[in-house]
């Protein structure tokens, strides 16, 4: 079930509660202007703030670690990475740039997902811009030391094909306008984590394009404060949601209600409160 299903979306009976964060997120993203104008100081200072945080805690949240000095240093790019972990990280931070500069100009595509990916590991020969060769699943370990498979994804020889597929679909789901364009790029990233097409780096390269598609549909929040943070403050939230939402997927069972919720009630909707109150605080 990789094809990206419009017609199971708009299927979908939205409950009360999440058509409420829709309106207030569409009543958010009316007011970033407003937001610029009353304090562009305290924006740069947001934008300094949020690079540094993005970068930090969307590698943490899959293990990759180092001191926040040297975070700042490699981010501030006033340092060279010495290990691997600090490869990873400024690989997400060249990338991170890339869309904050020129997200504009960067069509949707599978192959822009690949150049992601290989910037990403550009610190690291031969590691990333390719699909991944071996199939993946997602092991989770009992209390008593049992492991279980939690997923599995789709085989690796199906990825080119499903990545090219949903990327089709979803374009053409964005250029026809049918659907609250929040709804399509929740269920991008839910379909791209289902995939899960590499290797390794499917977290990380996600929560960047989550960064790039709302940049696209106009939602500028993740310019100022991490999403990546708050992702990493929710989870278990996160990880809970996910794995209930890909039970069923290979063969369209899937939910997403839960996922949507997740997505923009707990990730987004936050965000912009953060946001708000920082303006204000500042005025």
């Amino acid at each position: 079930m990789y094809y990206f299903n419009l017609d199971r979306i708009t299927a979908q009976i939205i409950p009360q509660g999440l058509l409420q964060i829709m309106m207030v997120l569409a009543e958010y993203k009316g007011k970033q202007d407003l937001f610029k104008q009353q304090a562009p100081q305290r924006l740069e200072t947001l934008k300094q703030v949020a690079i540094v945080q993005s970068t930090e805690s969307s590698n943490r949240i899959e293990g990759i670690t180092a001191p926040s000095e040297r975070v700042l240093e490699l981010v501030q790019e006033k340092s060279t990475p010495d290990t691997r972990s600090e490869r990873e990280i400024a690989g997400y931070r060249d990338v991170l740039a890339t869309i904050h500069e020129n997200h504009a100009n960067i069509p949707f595509t599978s192959g822009v997902v690949l150049q992601f990916h290989r910037d990403l590991y550009r610190y690291q020969a031969n590691l990333g811009g390719r699909w991944k060769s071996t199939d993946n699943e997602i092991i989770a370990t009992l209390p008593d030391g049992t492991r279980v498979v939690k997923f599995r994804a789709l085989p690796a020889y199906c990825t080119p094909t499903a990545m090219d597929e949903l990327h089709r679909g979803f374009n053409m789901a964005w250029d026809s306008g049918e659907v609250e364009r929040l709804l399509l790029i929740s269920t991008y990233i839910l379909d791209f984590l289902c995939i899960h097409p590499f290797a390794d780096g499917n977290g990380r390269i996600s929560r960047l394009l989550t960064l790039l598609l709302l940049y696209k549909a106009g939602y500028e929040v993740g310019q100022y404060i991490s999403l990546e943070k708050i992702v990493e403050q929710t989870k278990q939230s996160y990880y809970d949601t996910l794995s209930r939402c890909s039970q069923g997927w290979l063969s369209g069972q899937h939910e997403l209600l839960p996922w949507w919720d997740y997505f923009l009630g707990i990730m987004l909707l936050t965000a912009y409160r953060e946001f708000e109150s920082r303006i204000q605080s500042s005025i």
